[in-house]
């Protein structure tokens, strides 16, 4: 079976959240379950692109009409393998020759490029996939394409997936666009819309033959409650399920991972992690006997950052600066600020860095006592998962994804800290349960084994995806 992923993010090309690292994986997996797995996304010009480590092939050359534009574009393939399934990259000067993935006034060009030159690539293939796997709104038009498309109706009979990462963002944008949308039958346009615009997702969920999101509770979720679409995907459930995402265990491995200053397993995990946390403490200049609590992520109020200031510095003030607390992250500018601040109340408690490292993710998730995640929306979350496999135990609120992987400690093979309301209240709480627990050494070391037992691998989720493929094929 051959299976083409298309999206904006893959890890370790382009990463901005989650779906770059489902999308840098899922491929490889399949692969070893004896699929012909192949990704394509933009060809930014970003470190990797640039790097020299990777080397390309051209392996298509093109042009495409966007209105009244004409752009050339490449496909450039990977030629090594040297990420676990074929990659490819489209390159079009012009439009998606940017440094950064998302946040230019002209996305919806630039996204509709990248739509339009992979199907025109598509027609030239001598054989077709078995599969288009379309991920998250950028790529939401390929399947209505990929039918009503004039220009590709000899690819009308290729079975489409539509994997949705994050209703939140749709891709909206107005009618007064249409004529950058390659031709079609105008009688089909009300596949195109949704409350009076032209809607990527909406129209993908309405055209792709099977719909899943990244984790069961993520779907019964957004049955009630997904930014304007709940009526659409109601009368589309039929043909709806969720799949739990994995993590890629070659990547996230604290007995092996490169980025670590001490390497750890299960058996030693309290002498790794402690040596682990004190290289963070003397890098921040924390207490190093004190429990270091962290947060690594976007700083926007879905991942619930903006509670992180007040609660933290509440629960520093109750337990008399019991705690050590370190922000990894970027986002909303006033959440960035009221970080700064909250390090300035808090001294030698609260550590903030700005901005994306990876390296240092990795040393946080394996130095870490805690992992904070209070999240607003979470459809799966990945950062629960790593933090479990590295001995740091999750603080999470019961939503989407977190519900289905963390067990609260208080219950039959607990491995984490649940709570249920989106509040500052309900987060101090928390993080006042879990200084409780961190004080009962033997019922915490019992908790921190148990999560770094869960079996998050892909393995599980790449059956399920190559299950859901042959039902189509």
């Amino acid at each position: 079976m051959e299976i083409l992923h298309v999206s904006a993010e893959c890890y370790p090309a382009a990463k901005v959240g989650g779906l770059a690292d489902v999308v840098g994986a899922l491929p490889k997996y399949q692969f070893q379950e004896g699929a012909i797995a192949k990704v394509v996304i933009p060809a930014y010009r970003n470190a990797f692109r640039e790097s020299g480590k990777y080397q390309f092939e051209l392996v298509h050359q093109g042009g495409l009409w966007l209105g009244h534009d004409w752009y050339h574009f490449n496909i450039w393939k990977e030629n090594a393998n040297a990420l676990g399934f074929d990659f490819y990259q489209v390159d079009i000067p012009g439009l998606l020759d940017t440094p950064n993935v998302y946040g230019y006034a002209n996305d919806t060009e630039r996204f509709l490029a990248f739509q339009v030159a992979v199907l025109d690539w598509l027609s030239e293939w001598q054989h077709q996939p078995d599969v288009v796997h379309c991920h998250d709104h950028h790529t939401g038009l390929i399947p209505f394409l990929l039918k009503y498309g004039r220009k590709y109706s000899g690819l009308k009979d290729i079975p489409t997936v539509l994997t949705i990462h994050n209703a939140q963002y749709q891709g909206q944008f107005g009618w007064d666009k249409l004529y950058l949308i390659p031709s079609f039958d105008l009688w089909k346009s009300g596949l195109l819309d949704w409350n009076g615009a032209i809607n990527p997702l909406a129209s993908a969920i309405k055209c792709a033959w099977r719909i899943n999101t990244v984790s069961p509770s993520y779907m019964e979720e957004l049955y009630h409650a997904a930014n304007g679409l709940e009526g659409l995907l109601n009368a589309e459930r039929s043909k709806a399920r969720g799949i739990l995402n994995g993590i890629d265990d070659d990547v996230w491995n604290p007995s092996t991972d490169p980025m670590l200053p001490a390497n750890y397993g299960i058996k030693d995990v309290t002498k790794g992690k402690k040596a682990n946390k004190e290289s963070i403490c003397e890098e921040y200049g924390f207490k190093k006997e004190l429990p270091l609590f962290v947060f690594i992520g976007r700083l926007v109020g879905d991942k619930g950052a903006d509670l992180i200031p007040d609660a933290v510095g509440r629960a520093l003030y109750d337990h008399a600066g019991a705690f050590n607390c370190l922000i990894l992250g970027s986002g909303d500018a006033h959440i960035e600020w009221r970080m700064q601040q909250a390090r300035h109340v808090n001294g030698e408690h609260f550590g903030v860095y700005i901005g994306y490292n990876e390296a240092l993710s990795h040393r946080l998730y394996a130095g870490a006592d805690f992992l904070l995640m209070p999240s607003r929306v979470e459809p799966c979350g990945l950062n629960q998962m790593y933090a479990m496999r590295y001995g740091s135990i999750p603080i999470v609120r019961s939503t989407g994804g977190l519900r289905d992987t963390v067990t609260d400690f208080g219950d039959e093979g607990g491995t984490g800290v649940r709570f249920f309301q989106p509040t500052g209240s309900d987060l101090h709480h928390a993080i006042g349960r879990a200084l409780e627990l961190y004080s009962t050494k033997t019922t915490f070391n019992k908790i921190r084994k148990a999560g770094m037992q869960q079996d998050h691998s892909w393995n599980k989720a790449a059956r399920q995806y190559m299950d859901l493929y042959t039902s189509l094929t």
